[in-house]
């Protein structure tokens, strides 16, 4: 892919000089957060809180100096610039459009109340403590409102429309809901369909043994080195709450370890490595740019769920990985043959946790969380009454109902964290993942084959190609997935992942 760079005129070049630093400062953050999440002391909450509100307050004043507006109006009439750095220019307008409709002191007053609110969150959630919650969690979502509706008046848009832009550019709810009124429709009749003949099937069986954390580490870290994760320029940690974050060419992952249970963790770890190769893989002539970032995050959601669901939980791939777990562990017996680890893997329950739950139910705790966090943006559910409300929601779309709030409203860390509007890009993330698969698997027919031998190349390869190595060239996850798969996101290709993977005989 060329990126060939013309000669740039003063107001573009001083723009690519701002956004260079607000990337820096974006880093720091990122760095940061990961501390936070894995070894920071819980003493250090409160300075963490400065720092984080400091940094982000700078990088919000140099977003919106006027002098940005000024020199975007010069840039965007020049005719010298070539197509990078025309999207470029398109990302850093919709990025000032952001950061002008908020001032400076609700970015300050939003991010001492995510500090605090995340700190509170880890010991609500550990001792079941809602209402200790409820009070920081209000800050929290006072000023999330305050946000939106300042961003959804500027863009014209309803407040929440205007979150899920933050995090999915040109995302609405109304499509939104078009797409999950439809999964909603068919996805328990389908989860029914999955559990009836899984019924006639023998159940799997779960290896027996006490799986040392060291041990799973190894085995993730080689997995991870056979995707093509670059240990120069990440590592791999322990949190409460896996997730990717980090900074530019030093991407930080985590994953949490039961040592009853390794499947768990190690697909956490190809989960979030999905994400990590999306960051290394970025456009390197344009990393600190905005054309050099991700695409939206149901693109990058699409990117661990390739990698997770799509290659690693497939036939081809856990016959490779039965005989490799089998040694690292020292296993024996019919529970570590590759059908049963096959059956272990593609097990559909209805459960309570989301990131714990199979690809069949997944998006059924991704919609009840979209109805409910739109609901309280809009302020037709009171936080009092999310708990409740959560029940009833996982009643009506799972048929069961966690016996707690620590397995119910309480699991997330999304919404104490601040990242509301975040969860429609899980969903539609594994519905991009399927379609890209799909379109991998035609380019590359020998895609399957190399996954049975533990090769990720060619998937990588043809990912770098199409997603990665775009940034954000495209500008929106559709026109990169129609650049990639001929066709905007098809609901249709999903389904017919789910029930070729789960119904066919």
């Amino acid at each position: 892919m060329t990126t060939t760079t013309l000669a740039k005129p003063d107001a573009y070049r001083e723009l690519e000089r701002r956004f260079h630093r607000i990337a820096a400062i974006s880093d720091a953050l990122g760095i940061l957060g990961w501390d936070s999440q894995t070894m920071m002391p819980d003493g250090a909450n409160d300075g963490r809180g400065e720092q984080t509100a400091t940094l982000s307050v700078l990088a919000h004043e140099l977003a919106t100096d006027p002098r940005v507006g000024d020199w975007l109006e010069e840039a965007e009439g020049s005719a010298g610039l070539g197509g990078w750095q025309r999207a470029n220019l398109r990302e850093m307008r919709r990025s000032y459009l952001h950061a002008t409709a908020i001032p400076a002191e609700l970015v300050e007053r939003t991010s001492k109340a995510i500090s605090n609110c995340e700190m509170i969150w880890r010991s609500a959630r550990a001792d079941n403590d809602y209402a200790a919650l409820l009070p920081s969690l209000k800050e929290v979502l006072a000023c999330v409102r305050e946000g939106a509706e300042a961003k959804g008046a500027a863009m014209g848009v309803t407040p929440y429309d205007a979150l899920l832009d933050e995090h999915d550019p040109g995302a609405r709810a109304e499509r939104i809901d078009a797409v999950f009124d439809d999964l909603a429709g068919f996805l328990p009749g389908l989860i029914e369909q999955v559990l009836e003949r899984q019924a006639r099937e023998p159940a799997p069986m779960v290896p027996e043994g006490s799986f040392p954390e060291a041990v799973q580490k190894a085995l993730g870290e080689r997995l991870m080195r056979q995707a093509g994760f670059d240990f120069e320029r990440g590592r791999l940690d322990v949190s409460l709450h896996p997730f990717c974050g980090g900074a530019t060419d030093d991407v930080r992952i985590t994953t949490r370890y039961d040592l009853a249970d390794f499947t768990k963790a190690l697909m956490g770890v190809m989960h979030e490595t999905g994400h990590a190769l999306y960051e290394q893989g970025r456009p390197r002539a344009w990393l600190r740019q905005p054309v050099g970032q991700a695409r939206g995050m149901a693109v990058h959601e699409s990117q661990s769920l390739i990698v997770e669901m799509q290659a690693c939980r497939s036939p081809e791939f856990l016959s490779y990985l039965a005989p490799l777990a089998r040694e690292a562990f020292g296993g024996t017996g019919p529970a570590w043959e590759p059908d049963n680890l096959r059956r272990l893997y593609s097990r559909v329950e209805r459960g309570f946790i989301r990131v714990d739950a199979d690809e069949v139910t997944y998006p059924a705790h991704v919609i009840l969380r979209y109805r409910l966090e739109k609901a309280m943006v809009a302020g037709d559910l009171a936080l009092e009454d999310l708990p409740g409300a959560w029940n009833d929601g996982m009643r009506a779309l799972l048929g069961v109902v966690p016996p707690d709030d620590r397995r119910g409203c309480l699991q997330d860390i999304h919404w104490p964290s601040g990242g509301w509007g975040y969860f429609p890009s899980y969903t539609l993330g594994a519905m991009t993942a399927a379609q890209l698969f799909e379109a991998a698997h035609a380019a590359e027919p020998g895609l399957r084959e190399s996954l049975a031998r533990g090769e990720f190349a060619p998937l990588v390869s043809w990912l770098r190609e199409n997603v990665h190595a775009t940034g954000c060239l495209h500008a929106s996850g559709d026109e990169l997935l129609t650049a990639a798969t001929g066709r905007p996101l098809d609901a249709g290709v999903f389904r017919r992942h789910l029930e070729r993977r789960y119904l066919a005989a």
